[in-house]
């Protein structure tokens, strides 16, 4: 059986594998989640909502997500797997970090009110948002361990220390401090000051 990091992510779910129909269903919801929330905001958003936009009965909606914060959470893990690759290892280590953090405050740039929506709901308490929240967390671990060359398991406190900076800049970003583009600059400044200190 393979193992969830492995699965493509249209077959991935938080609660169950999913089958080629199932996985479409929850495409379309999740695309409805971002029409939903450009519309009326996070606090206007229902997964009831979402389903209605979507074409799917409320029950089957929820049969795939516990919460709206699970299917924003959702939306932003599925965005941050496809929008962030593997490092190139032809740059040096200090543009390979830069192109990663770059690449995780740009995955919401420009979506409307999704950014916002995902700190919010990143934040929540529902289980299936902490095993998500874990999930992300543990991605961008492996994608900046992946860029500084080092164990993903023990990879030290510069990639600690990143990791810091990156969510504290996405929460500055998500409550509308400054912009996503604003912020990728800064996070790439603020780790060039770090690997330079070293």
């Amino acid at each position: 059986m393979s193992s969830p990091a492995s699965r493509p992510i249209s077959q991935e779910s938080t609660r169950r594998r999913l089958t080629q129909q199932q996985a479409e269903t929850v495409s379309r919801l999740t695309d409805a989640a971002v029409e939903v929330l450009n519309e009326e905001g996070f606090d206007g958003l229902t997964v009831r909502t979402v389903a209605k936009r979507a074409g799917v009965a409320p029950a089957t909606a929820y049969t795939y997500f516990s919460s709206k914060s699970h299917l924003v959470a959702e939306v932003f893990w599925r965005r941050l797997s496809a929008g962030v690759g593997e490092p190139d290892p032809a740059l040096p280590a200090q543009e390979r970090v830069a192109e990663i953090l770059r690449s995780v405050s740009m995955v919401v740039a420009g979506q409307g009110q999704l950014g916002g929506a995902v700190t919010m709901a990143l934040l929540g308490t529902d289980p299936d948002v902490e095993h998500l929240r874990l999930r992300i967390g543990g991605f961008i671990r492996r994608r900046l361990a992946d860029a500084l060359e080092v164990d993903p398991e023990n990879p030290g406190p510069l990639v600690d220390a990143l990791e810091m900076i990156y969510a504290g800049g996405l929460v500055h970003a998500g409550m509308g401090h400054m912009s996503y583009e604003q912020t990728s600059e800064r996070l790439v400044a603020a780790a060039h000051l770090l690997m330079e200190n070293r």
